[in-house]
């Protein structure tokens, strides 16, 4: 699978419905390219993942303690809000509406490739949340892309 990458302003419909990007539905796999899977995220966005990607999210939190306190409450909040979206002919999923009401959705979204997962975002919160940054772009950058020692 490719990469996703890019950003793109759609609405969401009175029904809740968005589209995917094209570009987007080409980088999944041939078989399982119409299904994804779409939860709450982190920092107010939503996370939408092809089906073999989450399938990987999946085997990640199988191998998590359930004994620890904090392993219980991020499945308790991850899991419940998960679900299956399929495209329609038009190239949409459906948001359901507790998903919506967490990224505090209106009506106009920001897509976002990140790598393996798509990311939905009111547009004002991904704003803020840029704008409240600890660090600048370039800082982070210099930090992550440290050359190795």
């Amino acid at each position: 699978m490719t990469a996703f990458k890019g950003t793109y302003k759609y609405s969401v419909d009175e029904k809740g419905r968005v589209n995917i990007p094209a570009k987007f539905r080409k980088s999944t796999s041939s078989t399982t390219h119409d299904v994804f899977v779409l939860t709450r995220g982190l920092e107010g966005c939503l996370f939408v993942y092809p089906v073999e990607e989450w399938e990987k999210v999946e085997e990640k939190l199988k191998r998590l303690e359930f004994t620890q306190k904090k392993t219980r409450l991020f499945e308790r909040h991850l899991l419940p809000n998960a679900s299956d979206a399929v495209l329609d002919r038009q190239g949409r999923i459906t948001i359901p509406t507790n998903l919506l009401e967490f990224a505090r959705i209106k009506k106009e979204v920001l897509i976002l490739g990140v790598l393996e997962r798509i990311e939905i975002w009111d547009p004002e919160i991904y704003n803020q949340y840029l704008a409240s940054a600890e660090k600048t772009y370039e800082e982070i950058a210099e930090e992550l892309f440290r050359p190795e020692e």
